[in-house]
């Protein structure tokens, strides 16, 4: 008798082929596929009626520069995707890298499912990864007038500008960052009955 894990994988080798790499890691698997045919598998795998993913339910960018400490050598950008199966209860996860670095451009996956709309929004206003296709693809979670994308591993803590109110212009201004970088250096106590009574 095979597990519900091994049903699902025989029903993605079948549906996808090779168009996917597929890793079982820690009873999940996670399928890379590769950006020109990012919207092909994702359509497969709501309409196959074998797989059934009626619902995407995260989409979300990732940024490799650092990972591994600095010993990543591929794709710098991917988007994953976590699909949702009610008919079959089963889920998936789908990463697919960006081809250039660049200019990280996957095609949108919100044709097929509605909710992908909010989810790259965000993985465009954080990160910088535009979606082709998407029809309303602006930021949502910085302010219209916000320079950069700040989940990028390369964005500076401090930002580029500050925003204040000035009182004799009476609105709100946009100037060039001005907190002088310092190290905190933590308090030693060392008394030896500190905290005790």
């Amino acid at each position: 008798m095979s597990t519900q894990l091994e049903v699902l994988q025989n029903a993605l080798a079948t549906a996808l082929g090779d168009r996917v790499t597929t890793v079982v890691a820690l009873g999940e698997v996670t399928l890379t596929v590769k950006a020109d045919d990012y919207y092909a598998v994702m359509l497969a795998l709501r309409d196959d009626a074998t797989l059934a993913f009626e619902q995407l339910i995260d989409l979300a960018g990732v940024d490799y520069l650092t990972y591994g400490e600095g010993t990543w050598d591929g794709l710098r950008y991917a988007v994953v995707s976590h699909l949702l199966s009610v008919q079959h209860n089963w889920r998936v996860r789908v990463r697919v890298f960006c081809a250039d670095d660049d200019m990280p451009i996957v095609q949108s996956v919100m044709p097929i499912w509605r909710t992908a709309n909010w989810y790259e929004r965000e993985a465009f206003d954080l990160l910088g990864i535009l979606f082709d296709g998407h029809n309303d693809l602006r930021r949502i979670l910085t302010d219209y007038g916000f320079m950069g994308h700040p989940f990028r591993k390369d964005f500076p803590v401090s930002g580029y500008v500050e925003m204040r109110y000035d009182e004799a212009q009476k609105r709100v201004i946009y100037q060039p960052v001005t907190i002088d970088p310092r190290e905190n250096v933590p308090r030693v106590i060392r008394e030896e009955n500190y905290g005790m009574k």
